[in-house]
């Protein structure tokens, strides 16, 4: 055999088999946007030459026995990534979305040396994995939109996030609105308490706790409740970076500052109020212990995500 007709044989044996493998996926892909993957797929369709398309894979574990709440919610938005993507004008064979469960794929994730979930990776259609193609979800969250920039930074493929319609918050504001409503209908003849101080006072000392929190943070970047560590099975409630938190981080602060501006506010009534001398010691000594205690946590909680922050109060 001629060596011009020997490499146009190879030439089309792997034009047959990247064909094969693209149709394979496309099946796939039209009865789940999410393709669920084993050792033998993943290493058929993702690992094996040739392949022209990119494949966008989550490692999960999603059993209940792994007790993987992250997991699940990651799962969620990812899917919603995927079936935008998949429903989406623009869908080509270009990037397929895929899962690898730990109990169905334990050996891709020896293969790969993984010992956490979720984590997220991009295989592309030719060379070696780099480092930009493991998703940073301790920095950017999980949330889609998140998900679907990183995307277009590897594969160049723009996906616009379609999220379900959710009434629950259009449910909540009309209940809301209807209780003020009705409150303002019933208290008609004595509306004295829109021009209360106080209610004014409480409640924009509400909004900016939630704010300094960081909870504003939490809804553009989708980052998890707590991280639980895969090995030792120790949850970790706040965040060790200073460019991410997690949910109950941004819970914990909520609350370690509206206990200082609790002590703030005893301290200013001690000096203020007409009250005995008696509790207003006692509101004195109060507001100095809520100050001092919840500002040292504070503090130490600062020193332990911006490392080398030289100053401490009564804890390290």
């Amino acid at each position: 055999v001629h060596p011009p007709t020997l490499c146009f044989r190879l030439f089309c044996t792997l034009q047959t088999l990247m064909s094969e493998k693209v149709t394979q996926m496309m099946e796939w892909a039209s009865k789940r946007s999410v393709i669920r993957l084993n050792g033998d797929k993943f290493r058929r369709f993702v690992k094996a030459p040739p392949r022209n398309f990119s494949v966008i894979i989550m490692f999960t574990a999603l059993q209940p026995q792994r007790q993987c709440a992250v997991c699940r919610q990651a799962d969620e938005e990812f899917m919603v990534l995927a079936n935008s993507w998949r429903y989406s004008s623009a869908f080509t064979n270009k990037v397929f979305f895929a899962s690898v469960d730990f109990d169905e794929g334990s050996d891709v994730f020896q293969m790969l040396g993984m010992n956490s979930a979720p984590t997220f990776l991009h295989f592309p259609p030719k060379g070696k994995l780099r480092k930009s193609d493991t998703y940073e979800l301790q920095v950017r969250g999980f949330a889609a939109e998140q998900l679907a920039r990183w995307v277009a930074d590897r594969t160049d493929v723009q996906i616009r996030v379609i999220r379900p319609p959710n009434y629950a918050g259009p449910l909540l504001l009309g209940f809301l609105l209807a209780v003020i409503g009705g409150l303002a209908y019933l208290r008609r003849h004595n509306l004295e308490f829109l021009f209360n101080r106080n209610v004014w006072a409480f409640s924009a000392l509400c909004f900016v706790l939630i704010m300094i929190s960081g909870q504003m943070w939490n809804h553009i970047r989708g980052p998890p409740y707590a991280h639980k560590n895969p090995n030792t099975g120790e949850i970790s409630y706040i965040h060790g970076s200073s460019q991410a938190q997690f949910v109950a981080e941004t819970h914990i602060i909520l609350f370690f500052n509206a206990a200082v501006t609790m002590g703030m506010v005893l301290l200013c009534e001690a000096a203020t109020s007409n009250l005995d001398t008696g509790k207003r010691k006692m509101m004195c000594v109060t507001g100095i212990g809520l100050l001092m205690l919840f500002f040292s946590w504070l503090l130490s909680i600062f020193r332990k995500k911006y490392q080398g922050y030289p100053y401490s109060f009564l804890m390290r």
